[in-house]
């Protein structure tokens, strides 16, 4: 898992301008802006700050006012005022520089936890993992842990974090982390088909990715879907949801909602007929997936399915595409399920296709 989450981060990460230094300085100063505020709206303050204090003995002899208009429009001024204290404490004590050590780092103003750890990680080499919202959502997911999402979370993940946490490496682990959650392992609408470590997340193999972090609202509703796997040579045919409405926007396999009394077959069969105005031929049951969203629990069955005449197509809104080019789709978290079923089923008809 280490080595996939790292082989991703290697091309996919951001290129961020405090990514591209190892002078704890400037890695101190990125990670205090970036807690509470987003990294679009970090980027012009870092850049601007650094022009005016290069170095921490350029922030330590400024004076305070000069150091708060500097911060003024990111918030949380008590940020601002601990940066400001800590670079004084720093040049008094250490030279101007960041101390090496945990004991000596979490000892100053703002440096908690979170800051030590990824000072220490990123620019020192160090050991130690850090817990972020992102962090903590994606261990939460990868272990299954159903739980809101705190800080008081962190006893139960920590351990987790630490069984898998590298000897070398730890600052780029750390971002990788970090850039997996804000990236690809949302809060809502996980990209899980682009997840590098997809196939070690109980939370995806269980559905239950939507619901991890326990949100405010509880499962309600339970709702039954079925779907047509429809294949055209190696491509299969796929469509686009409504622009509003749930999950607007997204892809999915074409197919809907069991109304009651009908069979999973006779729901189908309607569904693309509706659909797709054209005969179907409804095959054998390739898979069900159980997927929880916040506000009701789905049920998903997927068919193999055969057209028997010509489907009415609408541009835009249907297409035909490979197992591989569905990664470049939004689907929702149940069909992601089915594109992984699809892969590894394409995947096992090649290699019996190369024995012969």
């Amino acid at each position: 898992m280490r080595k996939a989450l790292l082989r991703w981060y290697r091309v996919h990460h951001r290129k961020l301008p405090w990514r591209k230094t190892k002078d704890p300085y400037k890695i101190w100063i990125s990670e205090v802006m970036l807690q509470q505020t987003t990294t679009s709206t970090v980027l012009p303050y870092y850049e601007k700050w650094l022009n005016l204090f290069p170095n921490m003995q350029a922030l330590a002899q400024a004076s305070s006012q000069k150091v708060l208009k500097a911060w003024a429009g990111l918030g949380y001024y008590q940020r601002a005022r601990n940066l400001y204290r800590a670079a004084r404490m720093m040049c008094r004590e250490n030279g101007c520089i960041v101390p090496d050590s945990y004991g000596d780092l979490i000892a100053l103003p703002g440096f908690g936890p979170y800051i030590t750890a990824a000072v220490l990680s990123i620019a020192y080499g160090q050991p130690f993992p850090v817990l972020d919202a992102n962090v903590r959502r994606v261990v939460m997911r990868l272990a299954g842990i159903h739980s809101k999402l705190s800080p008081q979370i962190d006893k139960i993940l920590l351990p987790w974090i630490k069984a898998i946490f590298p000897e070398r490496n730890s600052g780029d682990f750390n971002q990788a982390m970090m850039e997996l959650g804000a990236l690809v392992c949302r809060p809502r609408n996980p990209s899980c088909l682009l997840c590098p470590v997809q196939r070690f997340c109980l939370a995806f193999e269980r559905g239950e990715q939507e619901v991890i972090p326990t949100p405010n609202r509880r499962n309600g509703q339970k709702i039954e879907t079925v779907v047509g796997i429809i294949r055209d040579g190696r491509r299969y045919l796929i469509q686009k949801r409504p622009p509003q409405g749930l999950l607007a926007g997204l892809w999915e396999f074409p197919g809907g909602k069991r109304e009651r009394g009908e069979t999973l077959r006779g729901a189908l069969h309607r569904e693309l007929q509706e659909e797709l105005a054209a005969e179907v031929k409804i095959g054998r049951q390739l898979l069900r997936v159980r997927h929880s969203y916040t506000r009701f629990q789905v049920t998903l069955f997927a068919f193999e399915s055969e057209l028997t005449a010509p489907p009415k197509l609408k541009r835009g809104s249907h297409r035909w595409v490979s197992v591989r080019a569905m990664k470049s789709y939004p689907f929702p978290s149940g069909s992601a399920r089915i594109v992984r079923f699809l892969e590894d089923h394409d995947s096992q008809r090649d290699h019996r296709r190369l024995m012969g």
